[in-house]
């Protein structure tokens, strides 16, 4: 199941935003190791070497394409974000998250809407807050939308006699993530000061069969790796008109209410 870099990011100032309303709440002074877990093409993660220019900063993914697309604008900046001016500097790693641990010299974490494609992600973050050092930070979002229209409408027709057959089993929505409180309680149970809150962007986006080309980006991606090419577009036309009528067209643009849920942790130095 690969990624699209440049589909992911045709929305950017509507992905963006969750983003830097999350590591806002983030008080770290001048950490000295900073990483972006679930990076992807790696644009969030050049703020964060902005933000703390003297840290090490350092974004994971699995997927070569979108790492490819991270190095590529890593290169790009390469004058501001150079090893001379920031004695950490800015890089790019490829890893799987269910692996990762924090190691003694980490300080912040960020995971920015990528822990709902981990299974068991809540026993994780239990750990990993066990493992962050003192004084360091945890800050994590995930889309919290898997019970909207969207996303509802989107298990339904797989689920439907038409095409069950193929697609059994690809969509996993129910619990792949916890409430505020679900996560709260986790960076509490771990010792740590902790904020956790959702958000509902009442997203206002352009274009033909606007919500389409969002979940084209991220939660149909698994739909469309399954089918072949001709039975993808037969899935995509009976489900875009499912959206037209869930999300109609208004003379100001498709008003698209996308719920996001965070939380912050602090662990006492």
């Amino acid at each position: 199941m690969k990624w699209d870099p440049s589909k992911y990011v045709e929305f950017g100032n509507h992905r963006d935003r969750p983003f830097h309303d999350l590591v806002a709440r983030v008080r770290s002074v001048e950490p000295g190791k900073v990483v972006d877990l679930g990076c992807g093409p790696g644009n969030l993660t050049a703020t964060l070497a902005d933000r703390w220019p003297m840290a090490r900063v350092v974004g994971i993914d699995s997927s070569e394409d979108m790492l490819r697309k991270a190095d590529s604008l890593r290169r790009q900046a390469l004058p501001q974000h150079s090893h001379e001016q920031q004695p950490g500097g800015l890089t790019f790693e490829q890893g799987d998250i269910a692996e990762w641990y924090p190691d003694a010299d980490t300080d912040v974490v960020v995971t920015n809407a990528a822990l709902q494609w981990v299974p068991g992600h809540q026993e994780m973050l239990a750990g990993w807050l066990r493992h962050l050092k003192p004084g360091a930070w945890f800050a994590m979002q995930v889309p919290g939308n898997f019970t909207s229209p969207s996303h509802t409408l989107m298990r339904q027709l797989a689920e439907s006699s038409e095409w069950s057959g193929r697609l059994s089993g690809v969509l996993r929505h129910d619990g792949v993530v916890g409430s505020p409180a679900d996560y709260l309680g986790i960076m509490l149970d771990a010792g740590c000061a902790a904020d956790a809150w959702e958000t509902t962007y009442q997203q206002v986006l352009q274009g033909e069969d606007p919500v389409l080309e969002w979940v084209r980006g991220t939660g149909l991606r698994p739909v469309l790796a399954a089918l072949t090419a001709e039975e993808a577009a037969d899935f995509e036309a009976e489900y875009s008109a499912l959206l037209r009528e869930a999300y109609p067209s208004t003379s100001h643009g498709t008003v698209f209410p996308f719920r996001r849920i965070f939380a912050v942790a602090h662990k006492p130095a």
